[in-house]
């Protein structure tokens, strides 16, 4: 035995006789020599353990291909495009906000040439990145003046930093949010260098609260808008338009942040009222803060509106450049601004809002349409069936409002538990991963976010039954 094992470990061709083949010199002109020559050795490495186990020895053209599927793997991104079928149209997981093909387009041109990011063409001297979106941001909510940075949880740091470093922000107890990832108002509070002064209760907040908290260590008022949750009951809070003229008398600013923020009505398009960001402006505010990603539908991105020499303060803490963002995100944010100067075709070139504005009727219809071939792609793996369920929003916003939709369950034989998870399985590893959520027995995907029927379809005719144990 241990002759026979020898005898085809010499079979085994060599690094170089497999550099020779045709598909290891297709892969040494994609990833190189080091690459391609190191994936070769880790497939004769493989190779040689197996023969050692009783299998034959490949041959050059074998091992050659191993290879080169390694290395094709590895080359892919890790950040791959999915099928968001979970119901959720804002997933933090699945990346939030999809852009507009505007915002697209612009973020791809600013990529690929050089852009007056910091440059003003009228005088040939620098100018302000804020600059690009500064005027759009006063046309569309109201307010003397904008500033951009990374994201929501920057902007809210950075005012807290600015206003508040070494003095008090007064907050009542119920808005002392966490979002997710265990992110904590405290802990954003103490990272920018202010006292949490705490006020009312869990429950209910009284003006009362507030006027007993001003005093000489205030530094600002701040009034959270709590979008991902909701009490309810036996509760009272002061509203920012009650505290407005309270933080004037006492001459403290009053920061409003709005979370996820929106600049259009939903109520336009059949959702609750989620308060804008013109609204909070209006209301007295003296700076508001909100997200890119979120109700807005652009990239990921911190806005802080309001007066002038409040954001001009902003401007010039040296932590502002820190969290500044570059030009290929100030490019998709302009373009994504501009689509709200045409409210009326809002929802039908902003995805975020399009799929949340989808009927239960069309999502039906649509998975009525692509039953037959889903089944067909399942090959009687599991019994498939058109299913209504409810959708929800995302991110933190809305957290009570749910979207009827409809669902394709897969409802697989057996063991139903596992059956379900090897199924959730084998769906995130097709050529375009499918996500879906598994409820009520069930691996439910709900097409309210499927946009793409033909690329789903492909995809799903990958499907390997028998992988995973399914078949």
């Amino acid at each position: 035995m241990a002759g026979d094992a020898a005898a085809r470990l010499r079979d085994l061709p060599s690094v170089d006789q497999v550099l020779k083949t045709p598909e290891a010199l297709t892969a040494l002109a994609a990833f190189g020599h080091a690459q391609t020559a190191a994936a070769v050795r880790g497939a004769l490495a493989v190779a040689r353990e197996a023969v050692r186990a009783g299998a034959p020895a490949p041959d050059a053209e074998g091992v050659a291909a191993t290879a080169a599927a390694t290395l094709a793997a590895g080359a892919r991104s890790t950040q791959r495009p999915v099928f968001n079928l979970t119901g959720t149209v804002l997933h933090t997981n699945l990346g939030r906000a999809l852009l507009a093909e505007a915002a697209v387009e612009a973020a791809v041109e600013a990529m690929r040439s050089p852009v007056s990011l910091e440059f003003d063409l009228a005088t040939g001297q620098r100018g302000e990145r804020d600059d690009h979106l500064r005027g759009l941001l006063r046309e569309l909510t109201g307010a003397e003046d904008a500033t951009v940075v990374n994201n929501n949880a920057a902007a809210v740091l950075l005012v807290l930093n600015t206003l508040g470093q070494g003095r008090q922000s007064i907050i009542s107890r119920g808005e002392l949010i966490e979002i997710g990832g265990a992110f904590r108002m405290p802990d954003i509070m103490a990272r920018a260098g202010t006292a949490l002064r705490e006020i009312g209760t869990t429950n209910r907040t009284h003006p009362k609260d507030y006027a007993a908290a001003l005093g000489p260590e205030s530094g600002l008022i701040l009034k959270v808008h709590t979008s991902n949750y909701r009490i309810a009951g036996f509760t009272a809070e002061v509203t920012a338009r009650e505290l407005a003229p309270l933080a004037r008398k006492h001459g403290v600013p009053l920061v409003h942040d709005l979370g996820s923020g929106t600049l259009a009505d939903l109520a336009s398009i059949g959702l609750a009222h989620e308060p804008t960001v013109r609204e909070a402006v209006a209301e007295g505010a003296d700076l508001v803060t909100f997200s890119g990603d979120k109700l807005l539908g652009g990239p990921q991105a911190g806005f802080i509106v309001g007066r002038a020499e409040l954001v001009a303060a902003i401007n010039r803490n040296p932590m502002k450049r820190a969290l500044r963002v570059d030009k290929i995100r100030l490019a998709a944010l302009e373009a994504t601004l501009r689509l709200y100067r045409d409210p009326a075709r809002l929802a039908e070139r902003l995805p975020t809002l399009r799929q949340l504005a989808r009927k239960a009727e069309e999502i039906e219809a649509q998975a009525r349409r692509i039953l037959p071939a889903v089944e067909t792609a399942l090959g009687g793996l599991a019994a498939v069936e058109v299913r209504a369920c409810a959708s929800q929003i995302g991110s933190g916003a809305l957290p009570l409002e749910t979207l009827p939709s409809a669902a394709l369950a897969f409802v697989p034989s057996g063991d139903s538990g596992r059956a379900l998870s090897a199924l959730a399985a084998a769906l995130r590893e097709l050529p375009v991963p499918v996500i879906g959520r598994i409820a009520d027995g069930a691996l439910l995907l709900d097409l309210r976010c499927l946009e793409d029927e033909a690329g789903f379809l492909a995809s799903l005719a990958a499907l390997d039954t028998g992988d995973h144990g399914l078949a």
